[in-house]
């Protein structure tokens, strides 16, 4: 299931808001759609964020090809600016940005229709790179699972929330195909549902047995022996081992602390932000109320209530067991262990 992928001049996206009960697919050409795909969520999860403005530099410069030189590069700088103001907190989006103007940086002295065609070519390499990834963190990560563990997982970072596989349902994944028995406990992911829409929805059709419940309900479960560890992504991992990750992953954590139950967190290192020395140092993206007093157009709560929408918290690194990436599974301490993977990434 790739929820993003270049094909015929053309962006394609899945559009993540429509499901389960509809498959779309949209078609993007244009820069300031896309921006506006990743703001409305047709496209989310930190890898997919990342792998389509990689594709979102490249349609932008197709589109000011025939410009001179000067004015090419001027507009490029506007066209990154519109696709990292989209959402603040995936450090995806920004990594692959950068990746796409270092190319443009490393050979400005070449015409114009050469840029774009590499520009083109590393679109797609970041497409790859991302779908071996999340099948490298699925070797390394189904180790940590025994035959016959039941997973909780919160959000969603299967196949839609990547270019393909998944991360944390990449482990999932590659656990079942191991023939390890497992099941998934997948919690709904209010506001927006991305735990009952979109994971159970990926499980499901994979035919991994996954078992829905409330947002609530978990501690619960935890306590009744039926939950033997939690495996979630990350939209951004500070290099301290603190992790930015959908809402409620804090308070997941926490329970699974309580309940001496191992939290790992899967994600590729594109999602570690090796400057950022903590979570504390994480914007917080701030979302529509409506996705809170609205459930699929519905009103829940009443007029003009204050409501609060962070789409992000952040799980302190004491409360991590490992980080499952690409590279190896990380083990505390973090603020030792994270920057050494750094060097090992760049050697």
């Amino acid at each position: 299931m790739k929820p993003v992928y270049y094909e015929d001049g053309v962006l394609k996206l899945i559009d993540q808001t429509k499901l389960p009960t509809e498959f779309i697919i949209n078609t993007y050409t244009d820069y300031r759609e896309i921006a506006k795909a990743i703001v409305t969520m047709v496209v989310r999860g930190a890898p997919a964020i990342g792998v389509t403005a990689g594709f979102g530099v490249y349609l932008g410069a197709r589109e000011y090809v025939n410009e001179s030189k000067d004015r090419f590069f001027t507009k490029m700088k506007t066209v990154s600016s519109v696709l990292a103001a989209t959402r603040p907190t995936a450090v995806n989006l920004f990594w692959a940005i950068k990746r796409m103007e270092a190319v443009m940086v490393a050979n400005k002295d070449q015409d114009l229709p050469v840029i774009v065609k590499l520009l083109e070519k590393e679109a797609q390499a970041i497409c790859a790179e991302d779908i071996q990834m999340c099948r490298d963190i699925g070797k390394y990560g189904e180790k940590l699972i025994h035959c016959g563990d039941t997973f909780l997982t919160h959000c969603n970072a299967g196949a839609l929330a990547t270019a393909d596989y998944g991360t944390a349902l990449g482990v999932i994944r590659a656990a079942h195909d191991a023939g390890k028995n497992i099941s998934v406990y997948a919690d709904e992911t209010r506001p927006l549902l991305q735990g009952a829409r979109l994971t159970a929805y990926e499980l499901q059709a994979d035919g991994i047995p996954v078992t829905l419940i409330t947002d609530s309900m978990a501690g619960w479960m935890m306590k009744q022996g039926k939950i033997d560890g939690v495996v979630v992504g990350a939209d951004r991992i500070a290099s301290n081992g603190d992790v930015a990750n959908k809402i409620g992953t804090y308070s997941v954590s926490v329970l699974a602390k309580a309940h001496g139950i191992p939290m790992y967190v899967a994600a590729p290192t594109s999602t570690i932000d090796f400057d950022m020395k903590s979570g504390e140092e994480i914007v917080i993206e701030q979302r529509d109320p409506r996705e809170i007093s609205h459930i699929q157009g519905i009103q829940v709560a009443p007029d003009g209530v204050a409501i609060e929408n962070p789409a992000f918290d952040v799980t302190p690194h004491q409360n991590v067991t490992a980080i499952i990436t690409e590279k190896g599974v990380i083990y505390p301490p973090y603020d030792i262990n994270i920057p050494g993977l750094r060097g090992k990434n760049e050697s």
